[in-house]
């Protein structure tokens, strides 16, 4: 039976787009609060059958979103992405956390700094609330890590959501929230993506600064949307003098106009 357009008009909060969220955000419809919260009660029902995430911070990511709310509420956010969730591939450097990429064999020391787009991410207000897995060494098209648990596939648990960027792109199918980043070399956002039916885009070298600089790896968005993939490369894309084949910001560049009114009649949680 087909639903009526009133029917598919009603979405739950962590399935919104970054850009509907941002629309609601603005419209007061809901705060960031409420979305976080109604992530990580799906995150609670679904993360023990994928095992998507590593880093896991509910408590942390819970405080990022309240001091967004406040921002929110006197109408002043601090950035593109104020209050939306964010997953991080596990290789990607956040302040604090130990870079394991993925293999058992690697010593867990915290970085001392966040990489350059886990930066960028945070400087946008987005609310870091978990890293995600990966194989070993990002060296395999699976979930499959001598460090992580299996990852599977949201659509079927039986099958692989495709890697390196696994975590990613489980996350991201799921409904964990709207943005998702990742890194690829040969397939590595690419290839999760097609597996777990996501957005992603293997940004050209530069585009996305990293650290440490690697030729080949870049760093790029995995989302449900082609708008958020947008959203998130205008944030991403902007430059960092850590990474030599950084590029200049280009102002040619028109990623998207992202205002826009809340298109979805929110269920709340």
């Amino acid at each position: 039976m087909h639903e009526t357009a009133s029917q598919e008009a009603i979405t739950s909060l962590h399935d919104l787009s970054a850009i509907d969220l941002i629309a609601g955000f603005r419209a007061k419809q809901f705060s960031p609060s409420e979305v976080l919260e109604d992530v990580l009660t799906h995150v609670a029902a679904w993360e023990p059958h994928i095992k998507a995430l590593y880093a896991y911070d509910p408590d942390g990511a819970r405080m990022v979103a309240a001091a967004s709310t406040e921002r929110w509420n006197k109408g002043e956010p601090m950035g593109a992405l104020d209050g939306v969730p964010v997953t991080i591939k596990d290789n990607v450097a956040t302040k604090g956390q130990p870079v394991p990429l993925g293999a058992a064999s690697v010593k867990l020391v915290p970085s001392p700094v966040d990489a350059p787009p886990a930066a960028r991410l945070r400087e946008a207000g987005a609310v870091i609330f978990s890293k995600t897995t990966m194989p070993d060494y990002g060296m395999l098209s699976s979930g499959l890590s001598s460090f992580h648990p299996l990852t599977r596939n949201p659509w079927d648990l039986s099958k692989n959501p495709g890697g390196s960027s696994a975590g990613a792109g489980a996350a991201g199918a799921a409904g964990y929230g709207p943005l998702h980043l990742g890194t690829d070399i040969g397939g590595s956002v690419r290839l999760p993506a097609c597996w777990c039916g996501l957005v992603a885009l293997k940004p050209s070298l530069g585009r996305v600064p990293v650290d440490p600089p690697y030729v080949g790896r870049v760093a790029g968005p995995m989302t449900r949307t082609v708008d958020d993939a947008a959203l998130m490369m205008c944030v991403l894309s902007k430059p960092d003098r850590r990474d030599g084949t950084s590029l200049p910001a280009d102002s040619s560049i028109h990623w998207k106009t992202l205002d826009k009114s809340p298109s979805h009649t929110v269920k709340r949680p």
